[in-house]
């Protein structure tokens, strides 16, 4: 992954609910479109209304799920950018602009070079997670290795290809977490979100509240 463009999230205040608004989603995903051409040179062409449906159908998804963001809010972060990945990849609003290509031999190259579409979504959602965590809890989640194998990324194109909804689960593989591969889009099926209602569910009932 590439996160420099994380830096200028950063800088956002209130960034988790700015993203909640469609003009801030729109100009940071072309901010990171961006940053993956000054370091990689390939460009992108991006349609505004697939763009814009992306947008509308993962905000109804979050408005949907929302109680959960109460037991474990950075899981719940997470897991919206999942969903946000997810109807990236299931809708592309971003192509390659004829006759561009990747003109670079730096860190992920290659990755951008076997799926440049899905890098940049990719590294999107991962730099808005890592600037919301730097907000929020002072500190931004470690990647995991394979998010810098080639191997890893075959496979994640293979199986988006047939579920979008995987995404999900290796955008929390690349995190580090475990993924739930059966449902990866089932927030209740979710391990932090299991272990947390578990936690509620061990709780002493409070004398007269029955």
């Amino acid at each position: 992954m590439d996160l420099d463009f994380k830096n200028e999230l950063a800088v956002m205040p209130d960034l988790r609910h700015r993203l909640r608004q469609l003009r801030w989603f729109r100009a940071t995903f072309r901010g990171n479109a961006k940053a993956v051409t000054t370091h990689y040179g390939v460009r992108f062409d991006i349609d505004e209304e697939k763009l814009t449906r992306v947008f509308l159908d993962w905000v109804e998804m979050i408005d949907a799920r929302k109680e959960f963001a109460r037991l474990d809010r950075a899981d719940f972060i997470v897991y919206t950018a999942g969903l946000a990945l997810k109807e990236l990849i299931r809708r592309a609003p971003a192509s390659i602009s004829p006759g561009s290509e990747v003109a670079s031999t730096a860190a992920n190259a290659e990755i951008v070079r076997f799926w440049p579409e899905g890098f940049l979504y990719t590294n999107y959602c991962v730099c808005a997670i890592a600037a919301i965590f730097e907000q929020e809890f002072g500190q931004a989640p470690l990647l995991d290795r394979c998010a810098d194998d080639l191997r890893t990324w075959w496979s994640y194109r293979e199986n988006t290809r047939e579920m979008p909804a995987s995404a999900v689960a290796f955008l929390d593989r690349f995190l580090g977490s475990e993924p739930n591969w059966v449902a990866p889009d089932l927030v209740e099926g979710r391990l932090a979100m299991r272990r947390a209602l578990e936690a509620l569910e061990a709780l002493p009932a409070i004398p007269g509240s029955a």
